[in-house]
């Protein structure tokens, strides 16, 4: 008996990815891949359970793979964070007493699970960010009632996709399960705001259609090779444009380098940070600080009258 929320492996394709499933119809089931944004179909025969233990031990694995591309990450951030001390305090020649603007990133997922999964590291990362879901085919619909009310600097979006040959060629739009959709909304948002520096776009899941995405105004998109890309994949590219200097271009090279998936998987084109940097940090403070100062003194002088 095979009931939503299962995990299962495809028999056919010797159990190489884990999926839940999502729905089950007579004898097909709808799959949602479980670490990989990828939508699949099979017949009930072709599905194997995961046991307790097979999964334990896939989790496992999968971890060590995310934490190495969030050390990664964590060591281009430190590069970034010691470059802005240096050209905001000229070289430590005065003290370090700068703040951030961070951009706002909206993030529209087709998968719920997936979603908090990437909240939970945009938080890890310490970048703002709004989360909805939505299904693929209602993002090209309600993204510019969000991208008014958001006001985003970057928008994230993905879900699951899948390419059958069945139905197509490489090129042709058709042969994808959700890559339509995803063009729609970024040509949408586009609509609204041309301008690649000013507004920020990844849009794609797996095996999607990469030159569309990119020919429809998205600054990064999977899938160049037509391969699975990870549910945190997204979330990597967003942090490494929101820590960099807008003075700065993203090199997109060393973008795809901290993803789990890599240039198989992920492109785009160049982009400006988007992060800027203002001073004096804590000057409000300092106000509070001589203005406490001034009343304690004030108060002295009268107890004294």
């Amino acid at each position: 008996m095979i009931v939503k929320g299962d995990l299962v492996t495809r028999i056919s394709h010797q159990h190489d990815l884990l999926f839940r499933v999502q729905s089950v119809k007579e004898d097909r089931v709808l799959l949602f891949g479980e670490d990989f944004r990828l939508e699949a179909d099979a017949p009930i025969s072709d599905l194997k359970k995961v046991t307790g233990e097979e999964y334990r031990a896939h989790k496992k694995k999968v971890k060590v793979q995310e934490d190495y591309s969030y050390r990664l990450f964590r060591q281009d951030y430190q590069l970034l964070k010691e470059k802005r001390d240096h050209e905001s305090t000229d070289g430590f020649k005065f003290e370090n007493n700068y703040f951030q603007i961070a951009p706002r990133v909206l993030h529209v997922d087709g998968d719920q699970l997936f979603l908090k999964k990437c909240i939970q590291l945009y938080q890890q990362l310490g970048i703002q960010v709004h989360g909805t879901h939505m299904g693929e085919k209602d993002m090209p619909v309600q993204i510019g009632s969000l991208i008014e009310r958001i006001q985003p600097d970057i928008v994230v979006i993905t879900g699951h996709d899948s390419f059958s040959k069945n139905k197509g060629s490489v090129r042709d739009l058709r042969a994808y399960r959700h890559s339509r959709y995803f063009v729609d909304t970024v040509r949408e948002i586009r609509s609204k705001s041309s301008h690649l520096d000013q507004l920020v776009i990844f849009a794609g899941a797996c095996q999607s259609h990469f030159e569309s995405l990119i020919k429809a105004g998205a600054n990064y998109a999977s899938s160049p090779q037509r391969i699975n890309i990870h549910a945190l994949d997204p979330v990597y590219i967003v942090a490494r444009i929101a820590y960099t200097s807008f003075m700065d271009k993203v090199n997109v090279r060393e973008v795809l380098r901290n993803t789990l998936t890599g240039e198989g998987g992920l492109g785009g084109v160049e982009t400006r940070g988007l992060l800027r940097v203002g001073m004096p940090f804590r000057s409000l403070e300092i106000l509070e600080e001589k203005e406490k100062e001034e009343n304690d003194k004030e108060e002295d002088n009268n107890s004294k009258i």
